[in-house]
């Protein structure tokens, strides 16, 4: 072996080393979010993070949480009652708490990837691919980072057989953004069952009543039924024909394609059905890599047929799509890496200036095509689930949670 060639297999050993630490993305991460957050301060365009702050001092102040408030902000909060509990510190700080609210929404996903059964590398690589999303997230100050962190550690903890903490997160998600309900799928892997509905009903009753600690019973129990009605008020405004923004799942897809409202309830009903049978299919799933795809299949499953999608709500849905690439046996199948390619340039990348402008403006906006790249990976992995794998194609946790690393054999 000549020089060179060493010199070639010593750089790209320092790279694989680089791209596999943890501290590598970490800071990357930290950084974005506070460049982003620091740029759009200047812009003055923090509209969602201060929805988010006077959440705390309207229910301070005994106010409607769910009002327009127009000296403060546009358009009106859609979070439950805990979240004016969570943003209390963060609403404290004045603009130190802006960049901290960023931040810790970095940190969380970051922490929630880190616990996945996979490599080093392989968890780098799936926040890499996470990050043109996690940008747009940062951009509009939201809480989708978080969201996708606790439907992750969900099943984290159900893996580690910590059921009681696991549902903690669920309820998290349920009372904040309705999003988390989607982690009682995991019911299905659990092994403690008992302690998984346990934890339900505990962490529930904690959630309900923790605010009112703060703002007393009576403003949270009127909160509640002021949350149910904004939720409706705000599923009729998305799937209208005049919220260019909103709506971006496979219902707004089709109703943006057609021309006209539509009726949702046959393809929610539809996906619905494929999301349950695909997941029932594999209950108490012997396998880790099957277990990754139901955690993949629902990190998608909720964006794709939620009216209250968003663009920056697909770092949720691109974290499912990371997770079903990266942890993949190899080598790859062709249909993988195409599909993969293809959901990363049309799903992510198309809001990016190596995308053509024209196609961006005239067909992948006005359509909310973004949804097509993630709903083919999703049908593809709910292909996945409901075709019956042998005992010899089962991979075993330790052949999916410590594949071969040796960065000379890479595929990615």
């Amino acid at each position: 072996m000549n020089n060179s060639t060493l010199m070639a297999n010593g750089q790209q050993n320092v790279f694989y080393k680089v791209i596999g630490s943890k501290y590598f993305t970490l800071s990357a991460w930290v950084l974005i979010a506070v460049f982003f957050t620091y740029k759009f301060i200047g812009y003055h365009a923090i509209n969602n993070y201060l929805i988010f702050k006077y959440t705390y001092f309207n229910a301070r102040l005994g106010q409607n949480l769910y009002l327009q408030y127009p000296q403060y902000y546009g358009d009106s909060n859609h979070y439950g009652p805990i979240f004016s509990v969570i943003m209390a510190p963060f609403a404290l700080l004045g603009t130190f708490g802006i960049y901290l609210w960023q931040v810790c929404n970095v940190v969380f996903l970051f922490l929630a990837i880190r616990q996945l059964p996979l490599t080093s590398l392989q968890k780098n690589l799936i926040c890499i691919i996470c990050t043109e999303e996690l940008i747009l997230s940062l951009k509009e100050f939201q809480t989708n980072g978080a969201i996708a962190a606790l439907l992750i550690f969900t099943w984290v903890l159900v893996e580690k057989r910590k059921d009681f903490w696991a549902t903690l997160f669920i309820m998290l998600g349920l009372f904040i953004k309705l999003y988390g309900v989607i982690g009682v799928v995991f019911f299905l892997l659990s092994k403690q069952k008992k302690q998984f509905i346990a934890g339900m009903a505990v962490w529930a009753a904690v959630l309900f009543v923790l605010p009112m600690l703060f703002f007393g019973p009576l403003f949270v129990v009127n909160s509640y039924a002021d949350w149910y009605h904004s939720l409706v008020a705000k599923n009729a405004e998305n799937t209208g024909m005049g919220a260019p923004n909103q709506d971006i799942s496979v219902m707004g897809m089709m109703r943006r394609i057609v021309g006209h409202p539509i009726n949702i309830l046959p393809l929610l009903l539809a996906g619905l059905g494929l999301f349950g049978i695909s997941n029932l299919k594999n209950y108490m799933a012997p396998d880790v890599r099957t277990r990754l795809l139901m955690l993949a299949s629902c990190l998608l499953f909720v964006v794709l047929f939620s009216t209250g999608s968003e663009q920056c709500t697909y770092i949720i849905a691109f974290a499912g799509v990371a997770i079903w690439f990266i942890s993949a046996p190899r080598p790859y199948a062709t249909w993988q890496i195409v599909l993969f390619v293809f959901a990363l340039y049309f799903g992510s990348l198309f809001r990016t200036d190596i995308f053509p402008g024209y196609i961006k403006t005239n067909f992948m906006l006005p359509y909310a095509l973004k949804a097509l790249p993630c709903l083919l990976v999703w049908l593809a992995i709910t292909g996945q689930l409901l075709v019956k794998k042998t005992a010899n194609q089962l991979l075993s946790p330790q052949s999916v949670a410590a594949p071969n690393v040796n960065p000379t054999h890479q595929t990615i």
